[in-house]
């Protein structure tokens, strides 16, 4: 059933159809019944898209994209923004890129188009300038023609609202709390290095090091999923040398696939080796043993991101940062080293 066919049908114009259902100017109310009446009878559904594109205030979407929706840190904070949006009667729209920059920047391009309310970008920048120049291009006019973009985690070029996880500071922490263990022998398993969220953890944790006079030793690299902790700790026990005594894995996920690479060569954990993570996933807590960790509200920093993206613009000229401290957690998964 088209637009047209409801125009015929109430005796008016496919102009004053359109606005009679979508609202966006103001029609009489005995034409705006008829269209309804017509509409009602032949069973005619408004387009919503064409809706979104003819009124932007009227919009009740707010687009969140995200690195990957499976992983549970984007998950508690999803569910976060999803709480708040429910209580306001905004729909939301939920994107994975899978950490590709450029399905990024395309589905950008899709909520621009649609005109969405809001855009929530959860999940670590990219060390990138052309990722960065790209999605400013985006960004600029779509905040130019009233939307509003909110970001958690570290975006260095973006000028926008952002919620702030301390990232460094947590794994700074850490690090001194793994050295009071009696530790001094460490390994890192890492995720992208483009990533800001990698960079600034791994930077965390060898200050926190530094800080006691000791020195990172190796350092692995894995995707940033449970296979890549998974692989990644294979790698570190196959490697020569002495093996350190404590592994900091840079997120839960890798953290999870680490322990079970462990524990298929025999390591014990934290008998022979302690292992930590990042986030606090709730899954962590389940584990044998739990993992020590570094806290973060994950649902909390989603509710804030869309508060700060529905709040009215700053009247200064500098974005809002809401700043998110992380909480050392230490559980059974990190004990003093062996034979001390």
């Amino acid at each position: 059933m088209t637009l047209d066919a409801v125009a015929r049908e109430a005796g008016v114009s496919p102009a004053t159809a359109s606005r009679a259902l979508n609202g966006t100017t103001r029609v009489r109310d005995d034409l705006r019944t008829r269209v309804r009446a017509a509409a009602d009878l032949l069973g005619y559904i408004p387009n919503a898209h064409a809706q979104a594109l003819a009124s932007a205030e009227g919009n009740r979407t707010v687009g969140l994209i995200c690195h990957d929706v499976s992983d549970p840190y984007f998950a508690g904070i999803a569910s976060g923004v999803m709480r708040a949006a429910a209580e306001q009667d905004l729909l939301v729209m939920l994107a994975s890129t899978f950490r590709e920059p450029s399905r990024e920047i395309a589905y950008v391009s899709m909520l621009r188009a649609q005109r969405a309310r809001a855009i929530l970008l959860i999940g670590s920048g990219f060390q990138d300038r052309a990722w960065e120049r790209a999605m400013d291009a985006e960004l600029n006019p779509y905040v130019r023609a009233g939307g509003r973009v909110a970001v958690v985690s570290r975006h260095r070029s973006l000028r926008v609202d952002t919620v702030q996880p301390e990232n460094r500071a947590g794994a700074a922490e850490l690090a001194r709390a793994l050295v009071a263990l009696g530790h001094r022998e460490f390994a890192v398993l890492t995720g992208p290095p483009e990533l800001t969220t990698v960079a600034d953890r791994l930077a965390g944790f060898r200050e926190g090091l530094a800080g006691a006079g000791i020195g990172l030793g190796r350092v692995v690299r894995g995707a940033f999923t449970r296979e890549g902790g998974h692989l990644a700790a294979l790698r570190l026990l196959a490697a020569e040398g002495p093996r350190p005594t404590c592994v900091f894995a840079v997120t839960d996920v890798m953290a999870v696939g680490a322990l079970a690479a462990l524990r298929e060569a025999g390591v014990r954990v934290p008998e022979d080796m302690s292992l930590a993570g990042f986030d606090d996933i709730p899954l962590v807590r389940e584990l044998s043993p739990p993992l020590s960790t570094v806290a973060l509200p994950l649902t909390e920093m989603g509710e804030r991101v869309i508060a700060l993206a529905l709040r009215a613009p700053s009247a200064a000229a500098r974005s809002r940062v809401v700043r998110i401290d992380g909480e050392v957690v230490l559980r059974g998964s990190t004990a003093a080293p062996p034979g001390s």
